[in-house]
């Protein structure tokens, strides 16, 4: 079987054998991730037309508990200046990307213990009173069941938690012991069982990767079916220990999206940051691979540079008006536009 005829066959039955994904993974060549970009683009537009959502992020905390091996803001870098945002800080975030069409806020930060469900309890239920058509994600990571359960009667609706590989072997090589696939998994499960939008995804060229790594994510998306996938290429961070290990690639990168919209057609899937850091039109190349999302920065410039989970990050000069023009233009010479709105999953709309 061809690459192109495995790529037909995900078309029409939404899923391949696994040998299948480690040959089309480790085999593609340039004309075989066009053809495949072609295929998701139609099924893009298809369903979304030329419009892209926008979500603004808003990165309220670098303080982590953790010790992720590729992540600038672990817990053993000791050069990271420390931050904090306020509940007035937050609201003021909101309200400069309101102003600006944002309709989805995007709640990010490290496992900070100081943030108790009461505290997110209380920022959330801010942002619903004051932004009341307004969608609150979460992209906070691992907690209890119980804690995603309050979060969402409070009024978050969406939560973002990469699953970053589904191969239990390499997950461990990328984490301390105490972390584990298993709990990761229990935490996307409850939140789909809860009622949440939910995203997954996975870094594409993280240190010892391979293409047999890269068919399970696809065979664990394909089945799990979240409502978003983020997707972006490993950019090695100065501070970690996996400083000295090689960007993803681009290309890869790119594949494994327009793959994700051929498997999953009604996915929302952004052309993510670290895409648009490794290359400067790299998130113009997501949208042109199938993506229908973009996630700007609404943090204040005076914390952005703090909030380097990797090296040489995009964005962190930009307000949230000119972040917006810059990418509106950006999308038109594409000929695709940033449209204001929720943006929900046409599976899912609360």
């Amino acid at each position: 079987m061809t690459n192109r005829e495995r790529i037909d066959r995900l078309e029409r039955e939404k899923q391949l054998a696994k040998e299948d994904w480690v040959q089309l993974l480790s085999t593609f060549t340039a004309e075989d991730r066009e053809y495949a970009a072609e295929k998701a683009r139609k099924i893009s537009t298809g369903i979304f037309g030329k419009d892209i959502y926008f979500r603004g992020i808003v990165e309220f905390t670098n303080i982590c508990k953790n010790d992720c091996y590729y992540c600038g803001i672990r817990r053993s870098n000791e050069a990271v200046s420390r931050y904090r945002l306020t509940l007035e800080d937050i609201l003021e975030c909101c309200q400069e990307g309101y102003e600006s069409g944002y309709r989805t806020f995007v709640l990010q930060g490290g496992e900070d213990g100081w943030f108790t469900d009461e505290r997110m309890e209380e920022i959330i239920r801010a942002i619903k009173e004051r932004f009341s058509d307004c969608v609150v994600t979460l992209s906070i990571g691992e907690r209890s069941r119980e804690s995603y359960q309050r979060l969402y009667d409070a009024g978050a609706r969406r939560y973002l938690l990469r699953h970053e590989t589904a191969s239990p072997v390499h997950y461990a090589k990328l984490h301390p012991a105490v972390q584990t696939l298993a709990n990761r998994m229990r935490c996307l499960n409850d939140l789909r069982e809860i009622g949440y939008q939910v995203g997954c995804g996975c870094m594409v060229g993280s240190p010892y990767q391979t293409a047999d790594d890269l068919a399970e994510d696809m065979l664990f998306m394909g089945e799990f079916r979240p409502h978003m996938i983020g997707i972006g290429p490993f950019i090695p961070h100065s501070q970690t220990p996996f400083r000295d290990f090689t960007a993803g690639s681009v290309e890869t990168t790119l594949m494994m999206l327009s793959l994700c919209r051929i498997m999953i057609p009604e996915v929302l899937l952004p052309a993510t940051t670290a895409l648009g850091t490794v290359r400067g039109d790299g998130r113009q190349e997501g949208v042109l691979a199938g993506c229908n999302v973009i996630m700007p920065n609404l943090s204040p410039l005076s914390v952005r540079e703090k909030y380097m989970l990797y090296d040489n990050k995009v964005g962190t000069t930009d307000s949230a008006a000119d972040g917006m023009a810059r990418l509106a233009a950006q999308m038109e010479e594409i000929g695709y536009r940033m449209v204001s709105g929720r943006g929900d999953s046409p599976r899912m709309s609360k």
